[in-house]
């Protein structure tokens, strides 16, 4: 019998269908104990250089923003830019958690509403998602979580809007609020989407999760980062979802003194620490065992396949042999 190691995850590394490919020794596993590929600031890929700065930035960002736009609209742009392809693109490289951060556009008297990275974007809430529902229609054994956060210049009736939108959208893909989520039980039920909503508007829909904790250094050092994933994860709750979040943030004394650089150009400089330790992690219930790895650039790199893989180490655990791997 070959060694585990040489034994693929999924076959052919197929991660666009990664979740219905796992090994049958995985599908009764929770959700919160597998190993998950997210993406931070998914959206920011579609930022309109144009559009104002969301409210909650600096008054000395938005003053020089001001002054000299053709000089801080470009700096803006390529330090509040984390990826580069579309959400279609993320779907199909394998990512499965999407840090979503949404919000009113100032004097805007529509409805409309747009995700944001220290801009807005040009793509509304509702274009993506119903790009992302459409994709799940063709994928109907994969598992997506949606964190929704943030909701700058939200009212009431604009969260009433969003969470209407989302249930009329995904229908009975939405997961509710339940113990049992495993994959087997997800597909037997046909859901497909979680969505964790950061904002008491929620508490009434059984459709909307409660906030998912997303771990954060907020340091452009990779070994800071290292240094408090370490310490957190030794007092993670094993029984729900919790994110670390391998997005490094640069201040903006950091951005003064190093004008040739951009949060692409520090990410990769910084992706082998970062990396090197996500190998070294283990998901599952046991103390210390991690769940959701958010990153920055995902489709760069070995970032999604390496968080997937990591999944091996749970078929060792729970039987010492992989299972039949699901065709669809």
């Amino acid at each position: 019998m070959a060694a585990l190691e040489n034994i693929p995850l999924v076959h052919d590394e197929c991660w666009e269908e990664w979740m219905s490919l796992l090994p049958q020794d995985l599908w009764d596993v929770p959700l919160y104990n597998l190993a998950i590929p997210g993406s931070h600031d998914a959206m920011s890929y579609c930022l309109d250089l144009n559009s104002p700065i969301v409210t909650s930035q600096p008054w000395i960002l938005k003053m020089a923003d001001h002054a000299f736009p053709c000089i801080i609209r470009p700096v803006i742009f390529k330090w509040a830019t984390t990826q580069e392809v579309d959400i279609v693109e993320q779907l199909k490289a394998g990512i499965r958690y999407f840090d979503l951060r949404i919000a009113h556009r100032p004097k805007d008297g529509s409805q409309d509403l747009y995700y944001t990275h220290v801009l807005f974007t040009v793509v509304t809430v509702l274009e993506a998602l119903q790009e992302i529902n459409l994709w799940l229609e063709n994928h109907k054994r994969e598992i997506i979580i949606l964190a929704c956060s943030h909701f700058e210049g939200m009212t009431e009736s604009l969260h009433e809007h969003l969470i209407s939108s989302l249930k009329y959208i995904f229908g009975s893909k939405l997961c509710p609020v339940m113990e049992d989520i495993t994959l087997r039980n997800l597909w037997k039920m046909g859901h497909q989407v979680i969505v964790s909503y950061e904002d008491p508007a929620a508490q009434k829909h059984r459709e909307m999760w409660p906030k998912i904790p997303y771990w954060w250094a907020d340091s452009e050092d990779p070994n800071i980062l290292v240094d408090y994933f370490e310490k957190k994860k030794e007092s993670r709750n094993p029984g729900f979802f919790c994110v670390a979040g391998l997005n490094l943030t640069a201040s903006y004394n950091y951005i003064t003194i190093h004008p040739s650089l951009s949060l692409k150009k520090l990410t990769l400089k910084c992706s082998l620490c970062l990396m090197d330790w996500v190998q070294q992690q283990t998901p599952g219930e046991a103390h210390g065992c991690l769940n959701i790895f958010a990153g920055d650039f995902v489709t760069s790199g070995k970032f999604i396949s390496d968080v997937i893989t990591l999944n091996k180490k749970l078929i060792q655990r729970t039987s010492g042999l992989p299972g039949t791997p699901l065709r669809s």
